[in-house]
């Protein structure tokens, strides 16, 4: 299940910080895997859709808040392979819809809004009886859209990297790209994870949690950095705005404030901090999400980059 879906790249990254602590750094460029389905949402949507086909469901219903990247990459993904897709989206109706939801509608995303109270508890199997009494059979994809589908589609990075690697690293949110990386490696090497989200000392245990229901055991190879999340899921400051349109400017990548900057922001730090043993080579997976750049009017002048 691929259409026009293409192989992300690993491009070796170039910087005087490196030289001077002795590291290398590698990007797995899954932003350049498709214009609108990109990175960790490719991967993790991939296997669901094929499971999907696989149980003859021609609809599916997923979850999300109004600027949600998964939202736009599984109303994007549903009109390419040919699924109706319905969209529960947090929290009332707005008087003028975000770029994120004006996108889905375009694509053909039914959207439905949930009160903020409904919502919370959206993974209880009542509510989710109660929708397929009102919308009908659907294939349900979770929030974010990790479950052990996604795992598989994840894992499916590390067979895809040809060079030897001490670190692999990604920011997190739900713990499913993280853990697909975990399971890939089976132990191997180590995966740290950096945390978009504040306080989410529970991550840990839900990442072991859906490693253990896909793999059928436990790795342990891996640790999550709550240090960079900038007061919390797609919370800012200066400094992080900065630091990305800097890494535009040096390095010609696109990075977005809500996942990807944070990871780098967090990675050069470390870096800089002596975190890494000289001579580490470390990988950085990019998971894409760069529509979030629209959400964030100081980042204008890259929403429309080509890099």
């Amino acid at each position: 299940m691929q259409n026009s879906f293409s192989e992300s790249p690993l491009q070796k990254l170039e910087d005087e910080l490196f030289h001077e602590k002795g590291i290398e750094l590698y990007i797995k460029r899954d932003d350049l895997i498709h214009p609108h389905v990109q990175g960790n949402k490719w991967r993790k949507l991939k296997y669901n859709l094929q499971q999907a086909r696989n149980n003859k469901q021609h609809t599916l219903l997923t979850f999300g808040g109004a600027y949600s990247n998964h939202i736009y990459a599984t109303a994007a993904a549903a009109r390419q392979f040919g699924f109706k897709a319905i969209g529960m989206i947090r929290g009332e109706e707005p008087a003028v819809k975000s770029a994120t939801l004006q996108f889905a509608a375009e694509q053909g995303m039914e959207l439905h809004y949930m009160s903020r109270e409904t919502y919370r508890q959206k993974e209880d199997t009542t509510i989710i009886e109660i929708l397929r009494m009102q919308m009908g059979e659907f294939y349900y994809v979770p929030e974010g859209g990790t479950n052990v589908f996604a795992l598989q589609g994840v894992a499916e990075i590390i067979s895809e990297i040809e060079i030897d690697f001490d670190y692999i690293c990604t920011a997190c949110g739900t713990g499913g790209t993280l853990a697909g990386l975990v399971a890939g490696l089976k132990g191997e090497k180590q995966v740290l994870g950096f945390s978009s989200l504040k306080g989410e000392d529970r991550l840990s245990g839900k990442v072991h949690e859906l490693v253990e229901e896909y793999a059928g055991e436990r790795f342990g190879d891996f640790s999550i950095n709550f240090d960079y999340h900038f007061g919390g899921y797609a919370k800012v400051k200066p400094e992080l705005i900065q630091f990305i349109k800097d890494f535009h400017r040096n390095h010609a990548i696109r990075l977005e404030p809500v996942y990807t900057g944070k990871l780098f922001y967090g990675l050069f730090d470390l870096i800089q901090r002596d975190y890494f043993p000289k001579d580490a080579k470390i990988i950085a997976l990019h998971t894409g999400g760069l529509q979030g750049l629209t959400g964030f009017p100081e980042l204008a002048e890259l929403q429309n980059a080509k890099t």
